[in-house]
């Protein structure tokens, strides 16, 4: 196993701490397909009222709580509008489509904003036999590919109050959502209310070592269960991997404001306007990005490509403040391009 001087591959990385597995093996434990894990049901409760719905369920990905989430809202043969480079558009595989049936039409924004006027431009009614009809928009906050870039909440309520008026649902991939909630200071329960159904991770910037959670009304996660059980997901006594977000619900949200910090500090190092960088992820546009990908990794900082010429780095809960400065001298050393 390679050692690091810094490891920027992503926030999934991040190995439970000393504390996290106490919190694990501690944990009391049922059979979570006969709903009998008072752990997972601790979680679930928590969860949902963290962002003032009334049921969540656990799941152990993100995709998963992605699928759940959008099913619930787009029928087969009906499609989501999203941002083109939306993780449910580009990094699920076509989950959706594969066992949904559903379509998606997408339009792009440079920060990975939902565009409300470029939705209302594709937006489609029911408009007959001939056209594919829009049952949802989905958004994602904070946008993955964008730079870890946070949707402002203004922008989400004109979004509620367009999918209100024309009788839609809203999903919101909220796998970083408490990087949001801690670089803004918006309430969770804020971010919840512009959703009919979501989801949220916390094997990322949270260093739970699985699981995300789909958040929405009762009769929706009812459903939501039958259908991770459908696909494979359903679990027995997965209260020790539960228990592990609850301790990092506990412990591990406001600490996110230190990913941040170091983010921007690599920013600077990259050539990248530190201002623009809202949490944890660093994007460089680089017309070399695989050989700066190499450099870099000669150097000791691991960092990846995500597109033919961008760079993405992320910092997280094992990057500490040295590691980030390491890393950052590294970056300076790096010829320009």
């Amino acid at each position: 196993m390679t050692t690091w001087q810094a490891d920027l591959l992503s926030d999934t990385i991040t190995r439970p701490t000393p504390a996290m597995r106490q919190a694990m093996a501690r944990a009391e434990v049922g059979d979570d397909v006969f709903g009998e894990d008072p752990t997972v049901l601790a979680l679930q409760e928590r969860v949902a009222d963290l962002f003032g719905h009334e049921a969540a369920l656990f799941t152990p990905t993100g995709s998963m709580a992605n699928l759940l989430a959008v099913r619930a809202l787009v029928s087969a043969g009906q499609e989501v509008l999203c941002e083109s480079s939306a993780h449910i558009a580009r990094a699920e595989l076509g989950a959706h489509g594969a066992y949904t049936g559903l379509t998606m039409r997408t339009c792009t924004h440079a920060r990975g904003h939902v565009d409300l006027d470029a939705v209302r431009r594709i937006f489609a009614p029911d408009m007959g036999p001939f056209f594919v009809r829009t049952a949802a928009v989905s958004v994602e906050n904070t946008h993955n590919f964008a730079g870890g870039t946070v949707t402002p909440l203004a922008t989400l309520h004109g979004l509620r109050d367009f999918a209100d008026g024309q009788g839609i649902g809203v999903h919101l991939d909220g796998a970083r959502i408490w990087n949001a909630h801690v670089a803004t200071g918006v309430p969770l329960a804020a971010y919840g209310a512009v959703a009919d159904l979501m989801a949220v991770c916390l094997s990322k910037g949270l260093g739970a070592p699985i699981g995300s959670l789909v958040i929405g009304p009762a009769d929706a996660i009812a459903e939501a269960r039958v259908w991770r059980k459908r696909m494979g997901g359903g679990m027995r006594q997965v209260g020790i991997l539960a228990a592990a977000g609850l301790y990092a619900l506990d412990h591990h949200i406001d600490r996110l404001a230190e990913d941040h910090e170091h983010a921007r500090l690599l920013a600077e190092a990259g050539g990248v306007d530190p201002a623009t960088v809202e949490t944890n992820i660093v994007v460089l546009e680089r017309a070399d990005a695989p050989g700066f990908v190499a450099a870099a990794a000669e150097r000791g900082v691991r960092v990846s490509t995500v597109g033919p010429t961008t760079v993405r780095l992320v910092t997280h809960l094992d990057v500490s403040r040295a590691d980030a400065h390491a890393a950052a001298q590294v970056l300076a050393t790096l010829p320009a391009r």
